[in-house]
Formats: structure tokens, C-alpha cells, sequence
């Protein structure tokens, strides 16, 4: 029994982690936007291509670890059938 509640304890932990890493991904993305943004609108237009590029990569990125959230979800039987499945 206490195999299995320390193996439910480290799924939860690495749940907890990868939500912080989506937390600061997210708060990252939108920075980049606000900088794209105004360089953008200061006549800067080379920059935005760039930053699409960027923003793509942190949109998969985030993706991601949602997609590797939710099996964690599944493997400790927390999300009582409610969770998005994007499979």
C-alpha cells in the first residue's frame, strides 16, 4: 500500500511542476506578444515573424505538457472522467 500512495505522491508532484512550467510559458508568451507589439507598432516590422516563430514554440510547448497533465490525471484516477482529453 505505501508503494503505491508514494508513486500517487510523485505523479502529483511532477502535476504540480509541469502546472508551474505552463504558469510561466504562458506569462512568457504574453510578454513576448506585449514586446512584439510595440516594436510592431514602432515601424520595427522585422520582428514580428520572429516572434510568431517563438510564440509557436511555447504554444506547442504548453500543449504539450497539457497533453502529458493529463495522463498523469488518468494514471492517479484524480480527474473522475471530467478532464479534456485531446488525444
Amino acid at each position: 500500500m505505501e508503494n503505491t500512495s508514494q508513486g500517487r505522491e510523485r505523479r502529483l508532484t511532477a502535476m504540480n511542476g509541469a502546472m508551474a512550467l505552463i504558469v510561466v510559458l504562458l506569462v512568457v508568451q504574453i510578454w513576448l506578444l506585449s514586446a512584439t507589439l510595440d516594436a510592431f507598432l514602432a515601424g520595427h516590422h522585422e520582428a514580428a515573424v520572429p516572434a510568431a516563430i517563438v510564440s509557436g514554440l511555447l504554444f506547442l510547448g504548453c500543449a504539450g505538457l497539457y497533453r502529458f497533465t493529463t495522463r498523469l490525471e488518468e494514471a492517479t484516477g484524480t480527474n473522475n472522467g471530467k478532464a479534456l482529453h485531446l488525444s
